[in-house]
C-alpha cells in the first residue's frame, strides 16, 4: 500500500489521497478579476487525480495585490467571475478545492514575472503606493510603504474576513491564510521587516499578534466545516529573522485557535536570503514542526519524483506534500506516481480509455464498451 494515496483528513475534509497542488500565481486576472485563462489552467489541474488545489494568491484588498494582474476577492463581483470556474471544476472532478487568501503588503505593486518582476513606483501607470508594518522597503531603492495604523490595520483585517466569506459562500472546501514568502503577514512577524514599537512590533508574541487576529476573525465567520489552515515560511533563511523555532512557537499558537493544517515553505521575506536549494530542501522544516503539533503538515519544495513524495510520507516527515512547478510541467503527476507506486486514482470517465495496459487498475473500478 502507498502512504502517499491513504486517504487523509484535514479538519472534517476528507482527501483521497496526500497530493495538494500548491498556489502558483498565474498573474492573468484582468482588473482582480478570473478570465479564460483561469478556467483553462484550473480546469486541466482538476483532472490531474491530486487530493487538493489550492488556488492562487488571491488579493483581499486592491492594495494587496503582488501585481496589477493578480486574482482578487475584495468584492462580490470578483467572487462572480471566479464562480463558473469553481462550477466548471465541480462538474467534471471530484477534486476538493482550497483558495489561498492573501495581501502582498510591502511587495505589492510588482511587474509580472515575464516582464522583470521588478517594483512598480506608485506614480506608474500600474503602480501604487504599498503598505507594511514598518516604513521599510522591500529592496534598497524600492518604493518606501506607509505603516499601517490602527485604522489601516482594521482595514485589512476586515478585508481577509470578507474575502474569506465570499470564499465560504462558493462552497469552497479550505482556506489558506498566506504566511509566507515575504507578504505582509510574514512581514509582520518577521523582526527584519517589522521594526514597530506598539502593540504589533518588538517581542515574538506582539509579532504574530496581527497574523493570529486575521486567523481568528477568518475561523469566527466562516462556517463550521469550512477548514482553515495558515502558509508559513519557516525560516527567512538571514541572519536575526525569522526562524524555525519562532514558527513552532507560531504553529502551536495556531492550534490552540482552532488551525487545522500548516503549510510549510520558506523565503521570500529579504533579497538578502540564502537559501540551498535541492530536492526536498524545505522538507526538514515540514519535519520539525510536524514533532511539535497535532495538525497535518504540509511539506512542500522541489518535490518532483514519486519515490520521494512517498518516503515523505512513509517517514513521517509530513502528512501531505505540495507540488508546484512539477505539477505544471507535468499535470498528470499523480497518475505516473500512481503507476509508479502500484495505487489507484481518479481520472475522468472520458480519459479511462488512456489506461495503459499493464496498470490495470490505476483508474480503480473502470467499465468499457463500446460498438
Amino acid at each position: 500500500m502507498s502512504m502517499l494515496f491513504s486517504p487523509i483528513k484535514l479538519g472534517p475534509l476528507e482527501l483521497p489521497n496526500r497530493i495538494a497542488i500548491a498556489p502558483m500565481c498565474q498573474y492573468s486576472a484582468e482588473a482582480g478579476h478570473a478570465t479564460d485563462w483561469h478556467m483553462i489552467h484550473l480546469g486541466h489541474l482538476a483532472l490531474s487525480g491530486a487530493g487538493l488545489l489550492i488556488i492562487e494568491a488571491t488579493a483581499v484588498t486592491e492594495d494587496g495585490r503582488i501585481s496589477p494582474d493578480d486574482l482578487g476577492l475584495w468584492s462580490d463581483e470578483h467572487a462572480a467571475s471566479l464562480e463558473p470556474v469553481i462550477n466548471a471544476m465541480r462538474k467534471h472532478s471530484p477534486i476538493k478545492i482550497a483558495i489561498q487568501l492573501g495581501h502582498a503588503g510591502r511587495k505589492a505593486s510588482s511587474e509580472v514575472p515575464w516582464q522583470g518582476g521588478a517594483n512598480i513606483p506608485p506614480d506608474h501607470q500600474r503602480g501604487w503606493q504599498t503598505v507594511a508594518p514598518s516604513p521599510l522597503p522591500h529592496a534598497e531603492g524600492e518604493t518606501v510603504p506607509l505603516a499601517l495604523d490602527a485604522e489601516g490595520l482594521q482595514r485589512v483585517k476586515e478585508g481577509f474576513v470578507a474575502a474569506a466569506r465570499r470564499a465560504d459562500a462558493l462552497g469552497l472546501d479550505a482556506i489558506e491564510i498566506h504566511g509566507a514568502h515575504g507578504y505582509l503577514l510574514h512581514q509582520f512577524l518577521s523582526p527584519l521587516s517589522n521594526q514597530r514599537t506598539d502593540d504589533y512590533g518588538g517581542s515574538l508574541e506582539n509579532r504574530m499578534r496581527f497574523p493570529l487576529e486575521v486567523f481568528e476573525a477568518i475561523r469566527a465567520e466562516v462556517a463550521p466545516e469550512m477548514v482553515v489552515g495558515m502558509r508559513i515560511s519557516a525560516t527567512d533563511w538571514v541572519e536575526g529573522g525569522w526562524d524555525l523555532e519562532q514558527s513552532q512557537v507560531l504553529t502551536a499558537e495556531l492550534e490552540k485557535r482552532g488551525c487545522q493544517f500548516i503549510h510549510v515553505s520558506s523565503g521570500g521575506l529579504s533579497p538578502k536570503q540564502k537559501i540551498p536549494v535541492g530536492p526536498g530542501y524545505q522538507i526538514e522544516f515540514a519535519a520539525r514542526i510536524k514533532q511539535q503539533t497535532g495538525m497535518p503538515v504540509i511539506g512542500v519544495g522541489l518535490i518532483t519524483e514519486a519515490k520521494q513524495a512517498e518516503t515523505i510520507i512513509q517517514t513521517g516527515q509530513a502528512d501531505m506534500v505540495a507540488l508546484a512547478r512539477a505539477m505544471l510541467y507535468d499535470p498528470r503527476w499523480p497518475w505516473h506516481a500512481a503507476a509508479e507506486l502500484g495505487a489507484s486514482v481518479s481520472a475522468p470517465p472520458q480519459y479511462w480509455r488512456s489506461q495503459p495496459h499493464e496498470f490495470k487498475n490505476l483508474f480503480g473500478d473502470t467499465r468499457l464498451g463500446q460498438r
